[in-house]
């Protein structure tokens, strides 16, 4: 783990590999460990240096009021391409999963220069809110599932614990997986507050952050190498969400998953490390 100074906050990173290597920059969705840990290794032992962090107001990076963020999508768009040039002068690998895939989009139509390449999972090309018309929105039998549970205490690690293992379960994702993530990431929250604790396991910054202007309109400028992977089996994000984004991204390849719901199940590690390790060669 290591701690960098960029665009005014602290960023809590951790690293896999040779820092020598090839920059593999994952954005956290929104705390890194939404990234999972065989997926980092297994691209490390490929020859990458592979580096995962928290957003603002998750994990270990600055924490201040994630129910009122005072900064936009375009600064999350900046941390990372200031991270990725503080780490490796040379262009990196940039990966986004969930909401941060939403950064990760920024980042490379606002940066091109930072970006040699573009890994995008289960995420979508607008941002949190009313979707557009030829997008399918969340599938709301699931949502009303998910959000008709009573919350947990979220001073009780075990609680939300069970919590997210029970959301596992709606949405069609490993409830046991679940439950060690949501463990991890509570372990690593270090505000005892339930507002914090919340908002790193529920992703709350993203529903009041400010997002415009649009970007949907501009993924065709995007100039680098372009992977966008998808569970076929998505409800929150559908995968034609991911099918228009292969769409409007120049050459974009597309990746479907089709056991694979909002996270990257273990049985598929292997298969999108190679994609994304194919993407761009060694040099």
């Amino acid at each position: 783990m290591a701690t960098y100074a960029i665009n005014g906050v602290q960023l809590v990173a951790e690293s896999f590999g040779d820092p020598a290597d090839p920059l593999v920059l994952c954005v956290g969705g929104t705390t890194m460990l939404s990234w999972p840990d065989p997926l980092c290794e297994a691209l490390s032992s490929s020859g990458r240096h592979v580096v995962r962090y928290d957003l603002r107001d998750s994990g270990q990076s600055t924490t201040l009021d994630p129910m009122n963020p005072s900064y936009s999508l375009r600064d999350l768009a900046n941390d990372a391409a200031f991270l990725a040039q503080a780490l490796d002068q040379r262009r990196a690998h940039l990966a986004g999963i969930g909401v941060g895939g939403m950064v990760a989009q920024v980042a490379a139509l606002e940066h091109p220069e930072a970006f040699s390449a573009l890994t995008l999972y289960g995420t979508r090309p607008v941002a949190p809110g009313p979707v557009d018309n030829d997008l399918p929105d969340h599938d709301q039998a699931t949502i009303g599932q998910l959000f008709s549970r009573p919350m947990p205490d979220w001073a009780d690690r075990e609680a939300v614990a069970e919590h997210a293992a029970q959301a596992a379960s709606i949405l069609g994702n490993d409830p046991h997986e679940a439950r060690r993530l949501a463990a991890r990431i509570w372990d690593r929250t270090p505000d005892p507050s339930a507002s914090v604790h919340m908002a790193n396991q529920l992703g709350m910054v993203f529903s009041r952050l400010d997002c415009t202007p649009r970007w949907r309109e501009r993924l065709g400028e995007i100039t680098q190498s372009t992977l966008v992977i998808h569970g076929a089996k998505d409800p929150f994000f559908p995968v034609g969400n991911g099918q228009a984004l292969a769409r409007e991204i120049p050459e974009a390849r597309l990746l479907v998953l089709e056991q694979a719901s909002t996270a990257l199940p273990g049985a598929a590690v292997s298969q999108v490390a190679q994609a994304m390790l194919e993407l761009t060669s060694l040099p």
